[in-house]
């Protein structure tokens, strides 16, 4: 495709779709062509920043009017299959949001034709490219902790979850999935290791307006003795760090900026290095470039480029949630999970 404009397609436009609009609109090679809500007030929210796309309140219109070469998936995780297959069997590109799906066996399904048009697949992991999660991998690149060998992340506090489809089990996949397709991304791309066994646990005490678990926690055990864990929790009236990794030559310690403006969860963690020698210090934030994973697509289209996310990645992810809510049926059993991974 080098040398022509991607069109893309925004197939509903939620609170995540201003960010999209305005990284496709900072990409050389990709231009929002369309973009498709059953909301009108959204569709005036995204013509504000793409104002020459053509604009559809039927998905299945978009898809089939020949106007997009890639779509953005921004629906509910449970419809994520039906719009990859749907998109994909049209020849054209996929972006998923997070999760890819609710099982592995959709995710292989989709991926398996997404390879047989030679089509690209994957899933938007921007917490990749959270300041916070930088920091802390060049941390451990330099060799600042040496080896690490125990890494716990949390998300969460002591609040009435909303009452929107992120607190649906059925639509979300549950608090494992929901915040889980973020936090275990960020722990295999840091612990390069073979995973080894998978638990979950969800708490169901108080929040009986939802269906979601009002406390989930995963536990991943590496073939190399690693362990890390991941928390979201509705029940924490006293925060913990949103990252604790301990290595061999120090530890590194992400906590929560309150001082900040909007969401605390939003924000970027405050890291701080600790020395072996008792000593610590406040870890200046990395810079990160605007728009890396949407110029990525681009290059990737364009070019061939290498992707750096891959939807073999974000498959395992998916794994090893519906193992750890599998898990969490049994009572935090151990279960090993089958990953594309090595």
């Amino acid at each position: 495709m080098s040398g022509q404009q991607l069109r893309v397609g925004l197939l509903a436009y939620g609170a995540i779709g201003d960010e999209h609009n305005k990284a496709i609109g900072g990409c050389d090679g990709l231009v929002v062509a369309a973009v498709c809500d059953t909301n009108p007030a959204r569709i005036e929210a995204a013509l504000s920043i793409a104002p020459n796309a053509k604009t559809f309140s039927d998905a299945d219109e978009m898809l089939a009017s020949g106007e997009i070469d890639l779509v953005i998936v921004s629906t509910p995780p449970n419809s994520h299959y039906a719009w990859a297959k749907k998109a994909l069997d049209q020849g054209i590109h996929v972006v998923l949001e997070k999760p890819m799906a609710l099982t592995t066996t959709e995710c292989d399904d989709v991926m398996a034709l997404a390879k047989s048009k030679n089509l690209l697949l994957v899933v938007y992991q921007n917490r990749r490219y959270d300041r916070d999660f930088l920091t802390i991998k060049a941390a451990i690149d330099r060799g600042d902790i040496g080896e690490i060998f125990h890494y716990e992340s949390f998300v969460g506090g002591y609040s009435r979850p909303c009452d929107f489809w992120h607190s649906d089990a059925s639509v979300s996949g549950g608090a494992i999935f929901d915040w889980g397709s973020h936090f275990i991304d960020q722990i295999l791309a840091l612990i390069p290791s073979r995973v080894e066994s998978v638990s979950g646990i969800n708490h169901k005490r108080v929040w009986d307006h939802i269906t979601n678990a009002d406390h989930a926690e995963v536990k991943i055990n590496f073939a190399d003795g690693v362990q890390a864990s991941f928390i979201n929790s509705d029940l924490s009236a006293a925060r913990k760090p949103k990252f604790y990794i301990l290595g061999t030559g120090g530890a590194l310690v992400g906590d929560w900026d309150t001082t900040g403006d909007g969401a605390v969860a939003d924000l970027p963690a405050i890291i701080t290095l600790h020395k072996k020698d008792g000593t610590s210090q406040v870890l200046p934030l990395e810079p990160v470039e605007p728009f890396l994973f949407h110029k990525s697509i681009a290059a990737y289209l364009h070019t061939g480029a290498d992707m750096p996310v891959q939807a073999k990645q974000s498959r395992d992810v998916v794994a090893i949630m519906q193992v750890a809510e599998e898990s969490a049926l049994q009572r935090g059993t151990f279960i090993a999970p089958v990953l594309l991974r090595k």
